[in-house]
């Protein structure tokens, strides 16, 4: 297996990066067509999005059968080939695995519903409370009561996302068996890492209890429990801990703590993990479904814990701004109007230095941005469409639509802007199933530019595999009360290397007193550190000193 500490990952959402066959959905044929990308890129594995057979109800993460090609997306054959093709330039494919529920219209879900014991254990299912209320008081993430009948049984099944996803119990043994079955199924194909989606929420009691109120508490009752960590450690053991297999657990509302002991080597779980506190740091009052500015002093304190106590445990992180849950960071983060190439260049110079395996989400790596949609009806996503409604009640159309905007998943959902002189961006001659950003970015346009966002990410990947000090030197971070520049340090005991952030459109002034000429990287006109040193708007660099 590559070195975690060397290794780049970059995440396709196959819906949406390229259609080979005009029908307007994305493809496996079509991300074949891009190889050469890939190993132009430098990275070391692709993390697909779901591509079994689903209803789509949440795009894939809805899965009907886990070890099936849907077609849409191609055929097991389509998909051994591009195996094959990445596996001649050293590329790794990393699968996305949805073990924390299954879509009501699998096998095991029907089989349940016709009376079958044995599959009706493999689903949390409970009877009313005696009130004839809901078996808990839950909230299903995507809005709504975590609980919908089963049937005609006069039971419920439990849902922590959408009515369509039935969460699986995870405390019966023989589920558990079948679910590494397909991890073993997938490994003999040749997939070489696994992202397992909401990881750490799978370990519900046998006896659930009612919420006090608190949003918090809610998620404590079912959200990294101890019993997560047994069977983590159980299916490394029965599947992918015995090759070279990449994992990642998509963590939702964690701790550091849980955090080490989900990725320390000698636990024997997973690799790294997905924290995505920092992507919080402009809910107001903690409510994704609003519109205030990020907080710059928050986003370094809980990156830098984050950084500091995965350091401190032996612990691994996945380091991130961008994926398909998420808007953009660019426009979230920066002014992407008037500093389209330093923005984004900064934020990646911000994360890839950094002490972990950064991941990069396709079409960042050319500037793309949302698209703004102006009616709910161009929207595709689920939890999109379920905030709409409720947010009408309360704004109107206009201020809702620009909360849905953006914080709304489909902002990086839109198609792949390859070229923007072609009809949809070159993602397909037909009309997609989501429509782009019709806004002029593309990576043609961004390869001709002087100051290219494309070369400038394959100069950082270049560099965390040429670099000791960025694959596993220490970081201590610096001027960590400054209201504008995020800056660190990264050190092997001998070496160091000053990593130095604009994080505003304004440039900032600042003493400094660790000169340095000898400039890694950077996005902008600084050369050398001297005692007084300027950093023009949203500015980045690295120095040896």
């Amino acid at each position: 297996m590559k070195s975690l500490e060397k290794m780049v990952i970059y995440q396709i959402y196959p819906k949406s990066f390229q259609d080979s066959n005009d029908d307007g959905i994305g493809d496996i044929r079509g991300i074949i067509q891009h190889i050469d990308y890939f190993v132009e890129l430098g990275i070391d594995m692709i993390w697909m999005n779901p591509i079994f057979v689903s209803p789509q109800k949440d795009n894939g993460y809805d899965i009907t059968h886990y070890t099936k090609i849907d077609p849409i997306f191609g055929t097991m054959e389509d998909l051994e080939e591009l195996i094959e093709k990445l596996e001649i330039h050293d590329i790794g494919l990393m699968f996305d695995m949805v073990f924390n529920h299954s879509s009501t219209t699998h096998p095991w879900f029907q089989q349940a519903l016709a009376g079958n014991k044995k599959y009706e254990d493999f689903y949390i299912i409970r009877p009313p409370k005696d009130s004839g209320d809901l078996p808990t008081n839950w909230a299903s993430k995507f809005g709504g009561p975590a609980w919908a009948p089963f049937g005609d049984s006069g039971k419920y099944y439990l849902h922590l996302y959408d009515p369509s996803q039935a969460d699986l119990n995870w405390r019966n043994e023989n589920m558990r068996n079948e679910l590494y079955d397909i991890v073993d199924f997938w490994m003999d194909k040749g997939i070489k890492g696994f992202r397992f989606d909401v990881l750490n929420v799978i370990g519900k009691d046998e006896i659930l209890v009612d919420s006090t109120g608190s949003i918090d508490q809610e998620k404590s009752l079912y959200t990294d429990t101890p019993v997560v960590h047994d069977y983590i450690r159980e299916m490394n053991r029965k599947t992918f801990g015995h090759r070279e297999i990449t994992t990642v657990g998509e963590m939702s509302s964690t701790n550091i703590q849980n955090s080490i002991e989900y990725t320390k080597k000698e636990n024997d779980q997973l690799d790294m993990i997905f924290s995505f506190h920092h992507l919080k740091v402009d809910y107001k009052d903690g409510d994704k479904w609003t519109l205030m500015d990020f907080d710059f002093l928050k986003l370094k304190e809980i990156l830098f814990q984050w950084q500091l106590g995965m350091e401190k445990g032996n612990g691994w992180m996945a380091l991130f701004w961008n994926n398909h849950d998420q808007p953009r960071s660019n426009h979230r983060f920066g002014d992407t109007k008037n500093y389209p190439y330093e923005v984004a260049t900064m934020l990646a110079h911000c994360l890839h230095m950094m002490r972990g395996t950064p991941y990069i989400y396709q079409g960042e790596e050319f500037g793309m941005v949302g698209p703004h949609f102006k009616t709910i009806t161009d929207y595709r996503d689920v939890e999109s469409k379920n905030a709409y409604e409720r947010l009408i009640k309360d704004h109107r159309h206009e201020e809702a639509m620009a909360i849905i905007a953006a914080k709304s998943r489909d902002d990086s959902r839109t198609p792949m802007q390859w070229d923007h002189g072609e009809k949809y961006y070159g993602f397909s001659k037909e009309k997609p199933w989501i429509m782009p950003a019709d806004d002029g970015i593309s990576l043609k346009r961004d390869r001709k530019n002087k100051n290219s966002i494309f070369q400038f990410y394959k100069d950082l990947i270049a560099i965390r595999k040429s670099e000791p000090i960025i694959q596993s030197g220490k970081i201590k971070p610096i001027l960590v009360d400054h209201p504008r520049i995020f800056g660190y340090i990264r050190s092997n005991g001998e070496d160091e290397i000053i990593v130095l952030n604009n994080f505003y459109p304004e440039p900032v002034e600042i003493q400094w007193d660790l000169p340095s000429d000898e400039k890694i990287i950077g996005n902008g006109p600084l050369k050398k550190l001297t005692d007084t040193i300027c950093l023009e708007p949203y500015e980045c660099g690295s120095w040896k000193i």
